[in-house]
């Protein structure tokens, strides 16, 4: 059956927290890397791509990379998320896996991601819960340091693979970024309270959805067929 609607997940705050891991896991990377002891904690995360908070920290210790040692500084960034995202650490936000499984026994649907992680940190996120093979496509953090271009590229990514057009693509995210990119790509939006910013501050930028959690599944699902049946 040819896809009529299409899915992208944001990962952080959205389907999992990893309670402080990845924060830790750069910051560990940068004292090996970099020679610096930071925490940190005034380097903003949330709804950012990976490759823009390194070049936030970058430029806050005044440095630059030379020839191979950003990969380094990158596998330094995994290997110490490998180690910290271990159960019992970590959890998943209320209804994600019930929804996960809604999506995927309604026919023509398809689900995806997309998310500011590099595609390895992704994927030692989505195996701590075993989500690892729920998606069939992602767009991630090396793909473009922008959101909003990442987002353009993941539309037009599923209109050249599944013929899903824009409006037809769903974007749920936890952060007022997840909402300007699916704007910015002609995209649907459900914006989801779970990752820290307030329902009443993501209702202010107007996104198609918003939800307080996952877990009432009925009324998202019923607006997204509604969509789906659009030609």
């Amino acid at each position: 059956m040819t896809p009529r609607l299409a899915w992208l997940f944001d990962v952080d705050g959205t389907l999992l927290t990893t309670e402080g891991a990845a924060r830790e896991a750069f910051a560990g990377a940068v004292r090996e890397r970099l020679g610096a002891e930071d925490p940190l904690t005034d380097i903003a995360f949330a709804g950012r791509t990976e490759p823009l908070i390194l070049r936030d920290i970058l430029d806050k210790h005044g440095r630059h990379f030379l020839d191979g040692e950003e990969a380094a500084f990158w596998n330094a960034v995994f290997d110490r998320m490998r180690g910290l995202l271990v159960p019992p650490r970590g959890r998943l936000m209320p209804g994600v896996r019930e929804l996960l499984d809604d999506i995927e026994r309604e026919p023509g649907w398809v689900l995806g991601l997309l998310t500011g992680n590099m595609s390895e940190m992704g994927k030692i996120k989505l195996r701590r819960f075993r989500l690892e093979r729920r998606f069939a496509f992602g767009a991630f953090g090396e793909q473009a340091e922008d959101r909003n271009a990442l987002a353009r590229l993941a539309v037009a990514g599923l209109g050249e693979r599944y013929g899903v057009p824009p409006a037809r693509c769903v974007v749920v995210g936890d952060t007022e970024h997840d909402i300007a990119c699916a704007r910015a790509a002609g995209a649907r939006v459900v914006a989801v309270a779970t990752g820290g910013i307030a329902r009443a501050d993501l209702e202010a930028h107007r996104p198609d959805l918003v939800l307080d959690d996952l877990t009432r599944r009925g009324a998202l699902l019923d607006w997204a067929r509604g969509i789906a049946e659009q030609g």
